[in-house]
């Protein structure tokens, strides 16, 4: 089924860039009784509309949302793109349970324009020339952490990019959220301590995979954040310093 819808949204596919109207955010935003209430309480650090805007998304725009089953970005784009548009959201399987698999359904079941698919982390089963826009919202880090507990091997970044790349139409935008590491330090070890990624390590690690870095945005950015807290510790949860980072594949 899933390679059956992701063979869909391909053959329909429009070339990348072909939009000129921007996305109504600003309206999904302000539709908070059609959000979660708890999505709604992330506004404030995530700053959608003004980060959508920064991005670039367009009313029509085929849009991969990653690790986004918790819904807040779909709840946003999808009526935000319009019924010629849609979100696919990706989870990995070692993310998903049937809670939040049977919470994404109900809110499917409102939102016609927007699916949930999923595959083991390790390997995102996301198609092939299928999206103009992507976002990753507070999740690439991971590709390098590694937890037995948790079913989640050790990745290769450059592999694991491919996929990310190859699921992108030409000219399509892939934007960037993460915790800010201090500058230097073994990636893995990083991660690992802290949940947060050196923003040089993802530069590189996009461009060698073929993407190129268009823009950066000090949207998120907090300078009383010293990048020494994991991100999970109450001193700084949710008001983490957060790099912004747009890249585009080449057409």
């Amino acid at each position: 089924m899933r390679g059956l819808i992701l063979a869909v949204l391909m053959a329909s596919a429009v070339p990348a860039a072909a939009w000129a109207e921007p996305a109504d955010v600003a309206t999904s935003v302000a539709a908070t009784a059609a959000r979660t209430e708890a999505n709604v309480k992330l506004d404030a650090s995530r700053k959608p509309a003004e980060m959508l805007a920064f991005l670039g998304l367009e009313k029509g725009m085929r849009v991969l949302d990653m690790f986004g089953a918790n819904q807040y970005w779909a709840e946003i784009i999808a009526p935000a793109v319009g019924p010629d548009g849609f979100v696919m959201v990706w989870q990995p399987n070692q993310f998903l349970n049937d809670k939040r698999r049977a919470t994404f359904g109900e809110f499917a079941a409102r939102q016609k324009n927007v699916l949930l698919i999923n595959s083991p982390f390790e390997a995102p089963a996301v198609g092939t020339g299928a999206y103009d826009f992507a976002l990753m919202n507070l999740d690439y880090h991971d590709v390098y952490w590694e937890s037995a507990d948790r079913k989640i091997p050790r990745m290769e970044p450059d592999a694991w990019l491919k996929r990310l790349y190859d699921a992108m139409k030409p000219g399509g935008v892939v934007g960037i959220i993460d915790h800010a590491a201090a500058p230097g330090g073994d990636t893995r070890a990083v991660v690992e301590k802290l949940h947060r990624i050196d923003p040089a390590v993802v530069k590189a690690d996009f461009q060698r995979a073929g993407f190129v870095l268009e823009a950066e945005s000090d949207l998120l950015k907090n300078p009383a954040d010293d990048h020494s807290l994991n991100v999970f510790d109450e001193k700084i949860r949710g008001q983490t310093d957060r790099f912004v980072l747009k890249f585009r594949k080449a057409q």
